[in-house]
């Protein structure tokens, strides 16, 4: 849909805001804004709240870090109430503040500000969160290191706020509330999308690990509950029998000879998120390797997460060159490559992620972790090694057309999220005139 701009406009004499309409004005932000200062207490209010980079405030997630704080860290916080601004100076650059619809409270690294003047709150959150306000906050911010910029308050607080008429602000936020409801709910059914699909995929490749390509083929019982029934043809075997099992450590970082000038990639578990791992952020030594219980893993072996809360635990990945690993990863090698293929082993690992992950949490306890013990008892089928190639060849050929499937979804929350971007900035800049707007006969009703 195309909007009509306003007929007559005006130089802001403000670089990165351009000419705006003709009757709109500028203000500072420190005369539209008084920070507050309040604090918990004794009796925190309501709920512990952060600042999302897409949505603006939100409840925090109650984790272990959140249970861990003190009545007597929490009585230091600053209350936010609902109507106030709530500003993450670290994270600016990152549209990290907004207005908040809730209670609540935030850590004393937030500032919380009152309204001091008649504006449309949800005008002002719009406003303060678009790209050419980001794009000022981050060209403000300094520190010495990247993650740890701030912008000075003096800097924030002179600002200019653009402000059209109160009627005008409340026109635009009833604007921008429709139009991005309905984008977001067009970027919801893409994520559920990208759901389904994984979930279908991953149904795919358990179904053809399990029972292969034949579906007519004779099963018998495995004796394993992980497996159930199998093709008749098929042997049963534990890893450890199949593969050598370890996993590795972390040299200390203090010890330069570990670390500089290596030749060796270490891996540390993130890495397992890369599916195939052909490349290394960081290296090590030939005297780490001899001295810190280093395995130098081959080429052809797969390793898979075994610690962590996070999904990593239990993710493998197929590894594509030689390599040491942290103690954080477990490695299989082959000790035969007319046993068990090691493509054919990711897959089977990758169908039993969500056992691998209950099991090793104990069945819901928080042990939350995978033994190398544990590797080696793993009971997976195996079917004759040309069976094995067929199916990793027909997996992996149903894998990219899922994957293609998922990478267009991708693309099209990508478009939607930057039309939603530059909407609101359109918007609340005055490029686009939406005083007349109201909402298709069809959606109103």
């Amino acid at each position: 849909m195309k909007y009509r701009a306003y007929s007559e406009y005006k130089d802001s004499c403000v670089e990165w805001l351009g000419e705006i309409p003709a009757r709109w004005t500028l203000e500072k932000f420190k005369y539209l804004f008084q920070v507050s200062n309040e604090k918990n207490g004794v009796e925190p209010v309501g709920q512990m709240l952060s600042v999302s980079g897409y949505r603006g405030v939100e409840v925090k997630e109650y984790n272990d870090e959140a249970k861990k704080r003190t009545l007597e860290e929490v009585a230091e916080y600053r209350v936010v109430r609902k109507g106030q601004l709530v500003v993450n100076t670290m994270w600016l650059n990152y549209s990290g503040l907004g207005v908040s619809d809730y209670e609540g409270y935030v850590s004393p690294a937030y500032r919380a500000y009152r309204f001091t003047k008649n504006v449309n709150k949800k005008y002002i959150h719009y406003l303060l969160r678009s790209n050419p306000y980001v794009m000022a906050y981050t060209s403000q911010m300094q520190g010495i290191r990247p993650n740890s910029l701030q912008i000075k308050t003096d800097d924030f607080q002179s600002l200019p706020v653009l402000l059209p008429s109160v009627v005008e602000q409340e026109c635009i936020a009833k604007f921008l509330d429709y139009e991005l409801d309905k984008i977001d709910l067009l970027i919801d059914k893409q994520v559920r999308l990208i759901e389904l699909l994984k979930e279908k995929r991953q149904a795919v490749i358990s179904d053809v690990v399990r029972r292969g390509l034949n579906h007519r083929v004779k099963l018998k019982v495995s004796g394993n509950e992980w497996l159930g029934e199998v093709p008749e043809h098929w042997g049963v075997s534990q890893i450890g029998w199949l593969c050598k099992v370890g996993n590795g450590s972390t040299p200390n970082r203090d010890n330069q000879s570990y670390w500089l000038s290596g030749d060796y990639p270490w891996l540390n578990s993130s890495k397992v998120n890369d599916d195939i791992v052909t490349n290394a952020e960081q290296f090590v030594t030939s005297k780490a390797l001899l001295e810190c219980s280093l395995p130098l893993v081959k080429k052809g072996s797969v390793i898979i997460a075994i610690t962590g809360e996070g999904k990593t635990r239990g993710t493998s990945a197929l590894l594509m060159m030689d390599a040491t690993i942290n103690q954080h990863i477990a490695y299989m090698t082959p000790l035969s490559k007319n046993k068990i293929l090691p493509e054919y082993l990711h897959l089977w690992l990758q169908s039993k992620y969500d056992q691998i992950r209950f099991e090793s949490s104990g069945g819901g306890s928080t042990k939350a972790a995978i033994t190398c013990s544990d590797v080696k008892k793993y009971i997976i089928p195996l079917p004759p090694l040309n069976e094995q190639k067929v199916i990793v060849a027909d997996v992996e050929e149903k894998k990219r057309c899922f994957n293609t499937l998922v990478m267009h979804c991708e693309q099209q929350i990508s478009l939607l999220k930057e039309r939603r971007s530059a909407l609101i900035s359109a918007a609340v800049t005055g490029k686009i005139d939406v005083r007349n707007w109201q909402p298709a006969a069809k959606d109103a009703a």
